[in-house]
């Protein structure tokens, strides 16, 4: 999904929204990992982007975007039969995350946990980041 205009920001933030809400997030966790810098909105205002304001055109927010809407995009077809399954996957420890929930390893780790995340869902991401090249 591009970010280029105000209204694709607009529906990528509706998305990443609903998908924290499904998730449980608390205001201060959804600020922590949206990587939103300190001072730029307050937990109280997160309202907004729930209904008509795109998040904050900052270059490390859509940075952070667009790994999230990869990981909000590989849950649906990992389990497209069960919605709930999302959520639940994103609460549960993982071995290869150290024992931590995927929440967890994004909150903790920042960037690289995100990135963690996105590639243990979405094996082509993983692929790509591990140099390999088609023949």
């Amino acid at each position: 999904m591009g970010l280029e205009n105000e209204q694709q920001r607009l529906t990528a933030t509706l998305k990443i929204m609903a998908a924290v809400d499904q998730w449980g997030l608390s205001n201060e966790e959804i600020m922590t990992l949206l990587d939103f810098p300190k001072g730029l909105t307050r937990g109280r205002h997160l309202q907004k982007f729930r209904k008509d304001t795109p998040f904050p055109n900052e270059e490390q927010i859509t940075a952070r975007m667009k790994p999230l809407l990869g990981i909000i995009d590989a849950l649906r077809t990992t389990y497209p039969r069960n919605l709930n399954m999302g959520p639940r996957w994103m609460r549960t420890p993982h071995r290869r995350m150290k024992q931590r929930t995927p929440i967890h390893t994004m909150l903790e780790d920042g960037d690289s946990g995100v990135i963690t995340v996105l590639a243990e869902l979405d094996c082509s991401y993983a692929w790509e980041l591990s140099g390999s090249q088609r023949n």
